[in-house]
């Protein structure tokens, strides 16, 4: 079939695909009364609101459907066949190296963002992949060798559609960076795990196997009786010192950010320390007594008896004024009158 005969059946095919999809029979030759129709009998394909329709005879009804099962079991229609016009717009080879290399990285920390997600490993385990996440979107933002090459090059893949996937990703991953707040992790130059955050790590695991190895030794009486006092007992200075260790990070935090409100650690320090107290207060019933316990009693008991040690005092030291009584003058002369007479008497 040559390029004219495509271009006649292209009309046909789309007035039949619907019919032919939907198992309609109205397109076919109708067979009603004993006058089947043969080869040379017609059928109307489609009504086609009050143009004129298309007679169709039965060897073309054939003809259509054959094609159009080609189409629907993916075989080419040869000239039917649509292909993608040449003047597409393609990305250059430097460009479509870049936009890999981001998806690369992007997928890989994605996985592990995902698998660090519990318990909390993302700020130690992922810093890495998050600092190659972020060169390759800088290598796509900023000038690379001729700049109207590079400009167009942006342009192509940051630009160039309403969606913008590739500053979606890179958003969310910044995001994600800020809100777990891992920069307070790491060094200035968020290429390592800073000092604090390697030794608040290293205490978190010794207080952890410390659980681990006395719930192993008195497995026994926690089956029976959920009994920790061992782990209580031999463990209580390894939680002691992780404890006051986090209050320093916590402290040393505030002093940095200037004592703003809303200032945290970084998302992993924060979650191991929550592991670990609701491990000791929660599951094993333990407790730190404070050892300011005495200094804070005295004190206490000392402010609650001022007033009475106020009070008493006050009542002992007070001079108590005696009442003078002061006689009428009359009533006073006929005193010494009366003690006149008992002393003639």
């Amino acid at each position: 079939m040559g390029s004219r005969g495509a271009l006649l059946w292209r009309p046909l095919l789309l007035a039949l695909l619907p019919g032919l999809c939907l198992g309609q029979g109205h397109f076919f030759p109708a067979d009603s009364g004993g006058g089947g129709g043969g080869p040379g009998s017609v059928t109307p394909a489609l009504d086609l609101g009050g143009r004129r329709p298309v007679l169709l005879s039965e060897q073309q009804v054939l003809e259509a459907q054959d094609l159009s099962l080609s189409l629907l079991q993916g075989r080419g229609l040869g000239p039917l066949s649509l292909s993608l016009p040449p003047d597409l717009p393609e990305l250059e080879p430097e460009c479509r190296e870049l936009l890999l290399d981001f998806a690369n990285s992007s997928a890989e920390l994605t996985e592990c963002l995902v698998r660090s997600a519990r318990p909390v490993r993302l700020c130690q385990n992922c810093f890495p992949l998050f600092q190659q996440v972020t060169g390759k979107m800088d290598n796509i933002s900023r000038a690379v060798g001729n700049m109207s090459e590079s400009h167009n090059c942006a342009k192509n893949l940051l630009m160039s559609d309403r969606m913008q996937i590739v500053v979606i990703l890179s958003e969310f991953f910044n995001t994600t960076w800020e809100e777990a707040n891992c920069a307070n992790c790491l060094t200035n130059n968020n290429e390592e795990l800073s000092n604090s955050t390697i030794k608040f790590l290293d205490l978190f695991n010794q207080t952890l196997t410390c659980f681990e190895h006395n719930l192993q030794g008195d497995l026994t009486n926690i089956l029976q009786q959920r009994n920790y006092t061992e782990v209580c007992k031999n463990c209580k200075e390894m939680y002691k010192t992780l404890n006051v260790f986090y209050s320093e990070m916590q402290k040393k935090n505030q002093r940095e950010n200037n004592a703003e409100p809303g200032t945290h650690l970084c998302i992993d320090v924060e979650d191991a320390m929550n592991i670990t107290r609701k491990l000791w207060s929660r599951t094993f019933n333990c407790s730190v007594p404070c050892s300011d316990t005495v200094p804070v009693i005295a004190v206490s008991v000392f402010i609650l008896f001022l007033p009475v040690v106020f009070y008493l005092s006050s009542f002992l030291h007070s001079e108590q004024k005696k009442r003078k009584l002061i006689l009428p003058k009359r009533l006073k002369s006929s005193t010494s009158f009366v003690s006149i007479q008992e002393n003639s008497n």
